[in-house]
């Protein structure tokens, strides 16, 4: 090969591999691209109980459907939180009012300087034809602490609990658009209800559906308020409390396969129905509540009646200032739809440390 060819084919060569490089480096951005991001909220605490700060990436090791993942982001547990605040101002918390306003403050009292808060409830429309309850966004994120606390003089109360379509209105509304860098993988719901809904024109699952696919973290303090929702529930049909139609459809569903006659209004359920409808109503709500807690990596924190809201407050508010975030990009690059299991696990800390966060999550479809 003569000198002269042998320069001509290195030049040639030159000229081909910095292309070839420009090609793999823009297919790598492509795939980086389409491939989602999955943050995973943990909360690591110690035997006690007591939340373990000051962690470091290479204490969390994770897996999908039980293989390892590189973890590609990290946010430590001083980092704020934006939170969708919701409280249920229906039913038989409307005589509690004052309390519920009282409860919240001390929960926005309790977060961080730096946490952000949007505020939403119930309120009483009407129409030509009836009054009914709707979700209402009182304030979005803010961490203007003057601005929260006036806004939350203006909750008012409803005729009914709208409270699956006040979840979605949180999606659509509060968190429609995507978080900053500050935010990313950090933010939660904070439900203060008993979970049973009586008027949403959506159901559960839609709403679960699209809490998870915006990863949020759900916190739910479930304030019971059976007992005396049954107080009010037997006797006169008139004078009683009713239930919705929407409600008694859905306890028909809960109950397919079974025998006996429907009731199609509330005033054809004899005492002894309307208990076991109200009975089987409270067991769904705690079901979803639960399910969509241990799903996202959140918690639900019981409490007996309303005067113990405020502790369960502060205990969320604990919880956001002690959450990790953790981010990777999943080794499965396959667009399907189906759902990934996401386990995590932390070495070279204390025996006993327990770890809780979200199960997993959807993958996206073509």
């Amino acid at each position: 090969m003569s000198n002269k060819f042998r320069k001509l084919v290195l030049l040639a060569l030159c000229m081909i591999v910095p292309c070839v490089g420009a090609a793999a480096q823009d297919k790598d951005e492509v795939i980086r691209v389409e491939t989602q991001l999955v943050e995973v909220p943990v909360a690591v605490t110690t035997p006690a109980g007591e939340p373990l700060r000051g962690l470091k990436q290479s204490n969390f090791i994770l897996y999908e459907d039980g293989k390892k993942q590189e973890i590609a982001d990290f946010s430590t547990a001083a980092e704020p939180f934006e939170v969708a605040l919701l409280l249920d101002t229906s039913g038989s918390t409307r005589n509690d009012l004052a309390l519920i306003q009282r409860s919240a403050q001390y929960f926005i009292d309790n977060l961080r300087p730096g946490d952000r808060v949007a505020i939403v409830s119930f309120n009483t429309a009407q129409d030509q034809k009836s009054m009914f309850a709707v979700p209402e966004v009182l304030t979005g994120l803010t961490d203007d602490r003057k601005v929260l606390t006036s806004t939350l003089q203006r909750v008012h109360t409803s005729n009914g609990t709208p409270y699956y379509d006040a979840l979605l209105q949180i999606v659509e509304k509060v968190f429609k658009d995507p978080p900053s860098e500050a935010f990313r993988g950090r933010r939660a719901l904070v439900a203060l209800t008993d979970g049973v809904d009586s008027s949403s024109a959506e159901e559960f699952d839609a709403a679960k559906e699209e809490l998870e696919a915006k990863s949020i973290v759900s916190f739910f303090i479930r304030v019971d308020t059976r007992d005396d929702f049954e107080s009010q529930l037997t006797g006169d049909c008139q004078s009683a409390i009713h239930f919705s139609p929407a409600q008694i459809r859905r306890y028909y569903r809960s109950i397919s396969g079974k025998g006996g006659e429907r009731a199609a209004t509330f005033c054809q359920l004899g005492d002894f129905e309307r208990l076991a409808v109200s009975k089987r109503l409270y067991e769904i709500a705690d079901l979803q509540m639960n399910d969509l807690a241990k799903t996202s990596g959140g918690k639900v924190f019981p409490a007996a009646d309303l005067t113990d809201a405020r502790a369960a407050f502060k205990g969320v508010a604990d919880e956001i200032g002690t959450k990790y975030t953790i981010g990777y990009y999943s080794s499965n690059e396959k667009h399907d739809g189906t759902y990934r299991h996401i386990k995590v696990d932390v070495v070279n800390l204390p025996k006993g440390t327990t770890v809780r966060a979200r199960d997993g999550y959807t993958a996206p479809a073509r």
